[in-house]
């Protein structure tokens, strides 16, 4: 039992504030998948509260990594307001193939980028991996805003690598969350694919 109270510690963490922040993101992610603008207040208490958590850890890059969240959630609710149809429901869009070719190319270079001044300038264990979730998981949020089914596909990878991370420095629970998170990521994917889809058919 005490192994089992300790593996959900791990996971979803002991503190209240961190249970809240994860109640929160699992409630934002499904929110998401269903195309419901309610999905903001509860991504905007995360991450509020994941920038104190991190700040207070001393995660300094994790808590401005939360700003940023906050901030472009903001443009995403303009956004997802402008972006729905006469009936309420938000239209969803896939990448046009330039702009797909553009972001591609963004995100290699940023991986390379931040992942080059982690092995060079810091003492991070996996520099390449920790940049490629923090570079494609920034590209997947705009994406998000953006309405845009590829955001889906980043968030996969980027769940995939954190996965692999987590594992390597034995933080089991983290990657068990994170094996949550591909789940719902993975059905957010087939869920606006259809909606894509349907709306297109539809225009």
């Amino acid at each position: 039992m005490n192994e089992v109270q300790s593996f959900l510690g791990g996971m979803f963490g002991t503190r209240a504030v961190e249970i809240v922040a994860v109640l929160c993101g699992l409630a934002n992610v499904l929110l998401i998948i269903r195309r419901s603008l309610w999905n903001y207040p509860f991504g905007l208490v995360m991450v509020t509260l994941y920038a104190w958590i991190f700040f207070n850890a001393r995660l300094y890059s994790d808590s401005i990594l939360q700003v940023f969240f906050f901030i472009i959630q903001l443009f995403g609710i303009v956004w997802w307001i402008r972006g729905r149809n006469c009936g309420g429901e938000l239209m969803v869009r896939k990448l046009p193939v330039r702009q797909l070719q553009i972001t591609a190319a963004v995100a290699v270079c940023g991986i390379a980028a931040m992942g080059g001044v982690m092995a060079n300038w810091t003492n991070a264990a996996l520099p390449y991996p920790d940049a490629a979730v923090m570079v494609l998981s920034v590209v997947a949020q705009m994406l998000l805003a953006r309405r845009f089914v590829e955001n889906w596909v980043l968030w996969i990878i980027v769940d995939v690598i954190a996965i692999g991370v987590y594992v390597a420095k034995d933080l089991h629970p983290t990657a068990a969350l994170y094996g949550i998170f591909l789940i719902l990521a993975i059905a957010g994917l087939l869920d606006w694919r259809r909606a894509a889809e349907r709306q297109g058919e539809e225009a």
